[in-house]
């Protein structure tokens, strides 16, 4: 078990987490058509109760992606979750929003009246998955930050990463291509949401909307999708040199599909789950099950994403202010002892999830429909 090893075992972790976190944004999804899916009061209920019962999972792994993020990599923590905290911060309002709308819309005394928190939903279902997409694609696009790990001995300022300018991370949603990433998300996001709902909502006025919905969020996903991943294959990289200093490589992604070849083979197979759920969906009105096939695709293909954008000598946050300061999974890790102590930790990680598979089954244990949300006292 090598300190290289235990690095690329460290990046598979995130990446998991990243498509765990990608898949279980159908919550945020599904909130923001609250009003489309849903056209009474009763309708939007039920759809709120559907999201409600799994937003903590969305959030929890947001947590925990961070967190895994700053024992492992935490040179990238202090510089993104750091410097650009003006986006992360963002991000964590929309969930504040979030959680405090689905607790207090329907409570006695509620003075701002139920669709202004029904709106803050919206509201996080739209900026969650747009910033959260948007950081991820700064992964191929590149950031506007410095490193210098000399100054950690400037008993004036021991600050090691800075941003470039004075935008704290917001300057990224300048560039077009990060933008159009976030918007794939947005809409991958939607696709889950109705997936999701046509599963967990057992109403024939709530599915005869579901298609026709799908179609559309379908469609804009793969536009945006495919324009950001052949653009991305089809531009030069950032490769790390067997010196250790940062290069650009003519289509660098694509050449980490290539090498590594079963990663093509797994994103080629999440690729063709995720079109087997939205595909079957709109041909079999009956069928409601598309959630499985094209969130385990989503887990996939997230997955194969993140891997290109770290393993195989690769730049996993580079910077376009200094490309030497540029962060790899060898010079932004923790220690040795650090890492292989959390190997044996993530042992644990099978038990949670079996926990939170055996929370979810008991949660859907029925589906919801109107009987249910009226007679729930503790329904949202």
């Amino acid at each position: 078990m090598t300190y290289e090893f235990l690095q690329h075992y460290w990046w598979f972790i995130i990446a998991l987490l990243g498509g765990l976190l990608v898949f279980l944004m159908f919550v945020q999804g599904a909130n923001s058509m609250i009003f489309q899916l849903g056209k009474t009061a009763e309708e939007r209920r039920m759809l709120i109760n559907s999201t409600g019962r799994k937003w903590e999972f969305t959030f929890t792994t947001l947590v925990t992606f961070g967190g895994a993020f700053f024992a492992s990599f935490p040179l990238f923590y202090s510089t993104s979750f750091g410097s650009a905290y003006w986006v992360w911060l963002a991000i964590l309002f929309t969930f504040i929003i979030q959680a405090v709308s689905y607790e207090f819309q329907n409570k006695a005394g509620n003075l701002l009246g139920v669709k202004t928190f029904q709106t803050c939903l919206i509201i996080n279902g739209l900026l969650g998955p747009l910033l959260i997409g948007g950081a991820v694609a700064t992964f191929f696009t590149g950031s506007n930050f410095t490193v210098e790990k000399a100054n950690i001995v400037n008993d004036l300022q021991p600050v090691i990463s800075q941003w470039a300018n004075g935008s704290r991370g917001l300057d990224v949603l300048l560039n077009p291509w990060v933008d159009i990433f976030g918007l794939a998300v947005v809409f991958l996001a939607r696709v889950l949401g109705t997936l999701y709902i046509n599963n967990n909502v057992n109403d024939d006025a709530i599915r005869g909307r579901i298609r026709r919905h799908l179609l559309i969020n379908a469609v804009l996903f793969l536009v945006f999708f495919l324009a950001f991943l052949a653009k991305t294959l089809a531009s030069d990289g950032f490769a790390v040199a067997a010196d250790g200093t940062i290069v650009m490589e003519p289509m660098k992604y694509l050449n980490n599909l290539t090498e590594m070849w079963p990663l093509a083979v797994v994103f080629l197979a999440g690729v063709v789950l995720v079109l087997f759920g939205i595909v079957r969906t709109l041909l079999k009105p009956h069928y409601v099950r598309g959630i499985w096939p094209a969130g385990i695709g989503v887990v996939l293909v997230v997955i194969v994403l993140f891997l290109i954008a770290g393993w195989n000598s690769t730049a996993y946050y580079p910077s376009t202010a200094d490309l030497q300061s540029s962060l790899t999974i060898q010079n932004s890790c923790s220690s040795e002892f650090t890492l292989k102590t959390m190997f044996y930790v993530s042992f644990l990680v099978p038990f949670v999830l079996a926990y939170i598979v055996y929370a979810w089954r008991s949660i859907d244990s029925k589906e919801i429909d109107r009987q249910e949300i009226a007679e729930d006292e503790e329904a949202y």
